[in-house]
């Protein structure tokens, strides 16, 4: 089951009242579905929920059943909800206000989406009908897709004026809309009606910090890691060269104690070091940068 698909089962709960917010919903599915002319509706979903609802909602708004819908909603593939009937069609064509002897859906009739609710339920059916969002563990990524351009350009009027700020893309002939931030991604689930999805992506963004700060953690450590043994490697190079020229017994007696100690704990750090001999980290680094000193003077 894909995240888009638990999203749109989770907007489908959302209960078909009121009449203005169920032709508003109807008026977002109709402008990105596969089909919206004056002699042609198609719609075309997999998701069971989504076909249930869509039954529901044209009743609600416009008094009609389709011509053509699944006898089952429990096939598998695509499922086609098809309306024909040319009385059927100039009915809802004269609910949102088109002329049906001019181009249809050129425009979002604004005047259908006065009221907050109706334009969350218009939202909530343009996600339901071309609508998409990927899984937060693998990016962040929400999208509106619709053949009618004029119309996904009043799209992003519409989402600007509700505070959001999304993106636009021409894709194959189908003018998108979209989010890539996650914030604006939960923010516009939360208020089409899908919190549960919107609270997902929060956890997800949690986990991948999470994972994120360890794996820094994780690194910063080795990194450390290697930089003593890359030290402690030059140091105990030093101090052989030390020994074969003959220089180690001419070594101050706090120097050889320190040499001494290096040699013998190949691995530790210089604040180990420095525990184990009963100094401060700063004095233990001056004794071994004359160490080194001195044995660079032999080259």
């Amino acid at each position: 089951m894909s995240f888009s698909y638990k999203v749109k089962c989770e907007l489908c709960k959302a209960p078909v009242q009121k009449l203005c917010c169920a032709r508003a919903e109807a008026y977002g599915m109709l402008l990105y579905c596969s089909t919206f002319s004056p002699q042609e509706i198609r719609i075309m979903t997999e998701n069971p929920e989504f076909a249930a609802r869509l039954p529901r909602v044209f009743q609600r708004a416009f008094n009609l059943h389709f011509d053509r819908q699944p006898e089952s909603l429990e096939q598998s593939g695509k499922m086609v909800f098809q309306i024909t009937d040319p009385k059927k069609l100039a009915h809802i064509i004269n609910v949102f206000g088109y002329d049906p002897r001019q181009a249809l859906v050129l425009h979002v009739n604004f005047g259908m989406l006065e009221e907050e609710c109706c334009r969350i339920s218009f939202l909530r059916g343009a996600f339901l009908s071309g609508g998409s969002v990927t899984d937060p563990e693998k990016r962040y990524h929400l999208e509106l897709s619709t053949s009618h351009y004029q119309a996904s350009r009043e799209m992003m009027a519409l989402l600007s004026d509700m505070g959001f700020s999304p993106k636009s893309v021409m894709r194959k002939g189908y003018s998108v809309t979209y989010f890539k931030q996650s914030e604006h991604i939960e923010d516009f689930l939360t208020k089409i009606g899908a919190p549960a999805a919107a609270m997902d992506i929060m956890t997800a963004k949690v986990d991948k910090e999470i994972r994120n700060g360890a794996n820094r953690a994780m690194n910063c450590d080795m990194a450390n890691v290697n930089k003593t043994l890359d030290a402690s490697r030059d140091q105990a190079a030093a101090i052989a060269r030390l020994r074969e020229r003959g220089r180690w017994e001419r070594l101050p007696e706090k120097l050889r104690e320190t040499a001494q100690l290096r040699t013998e704990n190949p691995e530790l750090s210089l604040s180990q070091l420095a525990e184990i001999a009963d100094v401060s980290k700063s004095c233990m680094n001056h004794r071994m940068r004359k160490i080194m000193e001195t044995a660079r003077e032999l080259t």
